[in-house]
């Protein structure tokens, strides 16, 4: 039975995943930072191995490390989907805030494929998808740290990819457009949620199923020969460049 590690899975778009992967029969452990959100997760989730730890601190990468090959033995899948978003202004963006951003965004993918990539590579490899963002591939106004995590999230898989394809571990990424998760409801105004549909062709915002399903194909074997990519899974809002909704339609 494959088994995989999500991080940042006690919400969203990781337990999504993590629901999706327990119902195709992975063995599945999540990870997350969050204890009470983690032990809900777990619960939800039969079978589910529950791991507490911080992807930017190596020590506890590595005990994760320690817990999945006791538990597990073997890993077939890694997805690195634990993240923040800090929103501002650059002239108003600290050096705190900035670190905080790239310790989980870009350290954590780091940090946890270099830990797990043995793991990873013992049965005749397995896959890696780091979830980065649509942030990553275009620029927009507040997002200078964010942004900015996720665009080195996406030239990181693309290292990973040349390095480890050599031990038959494949690595992709996926960046997902806006999507209808508890923060972007909460943070997202009905005037920029217009403006998003406006900007994308399929008209509406993706789904965390959605988002979990082009996760569990490139982690599976049908995507066996796919690596090194990072797909945008966004309605076509890439595809549009800056746009201009009135022309279409």
């Amino acid at each position: 039975m494959k088994a995989a590690l999500i991080t940042g899975a006690a919400r969203g778009i990781g337990f999504a995943t993590a629901g999706l992967l327990t119902e195709r029969g992975w063995r599945m452990a999540i990870l997350d930072r969050d204890a009470a959100a983690l032990d809900a997760a777990a619960a939800a989730l039969p079978g589910a191995l529950p791991i507490l730890a911080d992807v930017s601190d190596p020590a506890q990468v590595e005990a994760a490390r320690d817990r999945i090959t006791a538990g597990f033995g073997r890993l077939d899948g890694l997805v690195n989907n634990a993240g923040v978003a800090e929103f501002g202004p650059i002239g108003e963006t600290g050096f705190d805030c900035w670190r905080r951003v790239m310790a989980t965004n870009l350290d954590g993918p780091f940090l946890m494929t270099q830990a797990f990539a043995t793991l990873l590579a013992a049965d005749g490899g397995g896959a890696v998808v780091n979830v980065t963002s649509i942030s990553g591939l275009r620029a927009s106004t507040l997002r200078v740290a964010y942004g900015t995590s996720k665009a080195a999230l996406a030239q990181l898989t693309l290292q990973q990819a040349a390095e480890l394809g050599e031990r038959g571990i494949r690595v992709n990424a996926v960046a997902p457009g806006p999507v209808d998760t508890k923060l972007a409801l909460a943070v997202h105004t009905p005037d920029i949620r217009a403006a998003y549909h406006d900007a994308i062709p399929l008209n509406r915002y993706g789904k965390e199923d959605e988002i979990a399903a082009v996760i569990a194909f490139l982690l599976s074997d049908e995507a066996s020969y796919v690596t090194g990519q990072v797909v945008a899974a966004d309605g076509g809002f890439q595809a549009t460049g800056i746009g201009l909704p009135s022309l279409r339609g």
